[in-house]
């Protein structure tokens, strides 16, 4: 991440879990475990506001057995994988929506 935005994201926490929960995919409406790799959990930073505190902090959650299970099928290594995961759910809390990440990723190929 250029610094700009390593800035930005040093209150945002990085977890990784086996599978997202069912509470997880509920809410991206998914209902396959295998298919969400990541997930941005948090209210993105155009809708923060400097009077609001005692909030959880943000997080992205990165899913260990759908990025293996991805890194088998595309032959991808797990590093790029989790750098485009992480950058994606990094682009939710700037306030980007999953439309205009993918615009983004188009745009730069």
């Amino acid at each position: 991440m250029p610094a700009q935005f390593r800035a930005e994201l040093v209150d945002v926490v990085i977890r990784v879990e086996e599978f997202a929960t069912a509470q997880q995919l509920e809410a991206v409406g998914m209902a396959d475990k295998w298919q969400l790799s990541g997930l941005y959990e948090g209210r993105p930073l155009p809708d923060q506001s400097i009077w609001e505190s005692g909030r959880i902090p943000p997080v992205i959650s990165l899913f260990r057995q759908p990025l293996l299970a991805e890194m088998r099928q595309t032959g991808v290594g797990l590093e790029e994988l989790v750098r485009h995961v992480v950058i994606h759910e990094a682009g939710h809390h700037f306030g980007f929506s999953d439309a205009e990440m993918h615009a983004l990723e188009r745009s730069r190929d």
